[in-house]
């Protein structure tokens, strides 16, 4: 069975996006998010930015392999905005993004169908004018070992081309030795292997990183 490992997200922040319809003004943005908290900060940052604007709605999705999700129309009829703006998110297949889309108001109502489609429009342009990446799911692995066995530890490292978040030596208050505590990462579909490798080495310890 071949291990899904990637996902597609965007590399940065887009540019802003105008769509004007029946003088209604409709302004898009992506940003690359890894957890709801962040949105806060985005949402009122754009309120500054658009001090007139009556909705700010917007979709998101975060995570790799369980999805979470939320559309939310801030005060457009329901399902007119946040609805089509996550369809937007799911036609490219994108996650770990926010787009948001702000409207000012024009003066003429566009009516239930006109706002979803505007709404939609709005999320498909921003996410054409953004750069769509692979990243590889990253499982990540808390290496402990005796200073001695240092060696061990860096040839598996440096044999197996494995990415080293952090390293540091620390001493063992009991004993007085030093120990050795590093950080790897490794793609989802080689980590079974690596983390074999370094169970079956005597003296060292080997823990998924929660």
């Amino acid at each position: 069975m071949k291990i899904k490992d990637t996902y597609n997200t965007i590399e940065a922040a887009s540019e802003e996006i105008l769509l004007k319809e029946k003088s209604s003004k409709f302004f898009g943005y992506a940003f690359p998010i890894q957890s709801e908290d962040e949105l806060k900060a985005i949402i009122d940052l754009l309120r500054k930015k658009h001090p007139h604007a009556g909705h700010f709605c917007y979709a998101y999705q975060v995570g790799t392999e369980t999805l979470s999700y939320r559309a939310n129309d801030d005060g457009e009829p329901s399902n007119s905005a946040g609805m089509p703006i996550y369809g937007q998110i799911q036609s490219f297949a994108v996650t770990n993004i926010v787009v948001i889309v702000v409207r000012i108001f024009g003066g003429t109502k566009l009516g239930v169908g006109g706002l979803i489609s505007a709404y939609k429009t709005t999320a498909q342009m921003t996410l054409e004018n953004c750069t769509i990446i692979e990243k590889t799911i990253d499982v990540h692995y808390l290496i402990s070992f005796d200073y001695k066995n240092m060696n061990k530890v860096m040839r598996v490292i440096k044999e197996k081309k494995l990415d080293i978040v952090s390293q540091k030596m620390e001493i063992v208050e009991e004993t007085g030795l030093p120990i050795g505590l590093i950080e790897v990462k490794i793609r989802k579909k080689n980590a079974e292997m690596i983390f074999d490798i370094f169970n079956s080495i005597f003296e060292i310890d080997i823990k998924i990183k929660e």
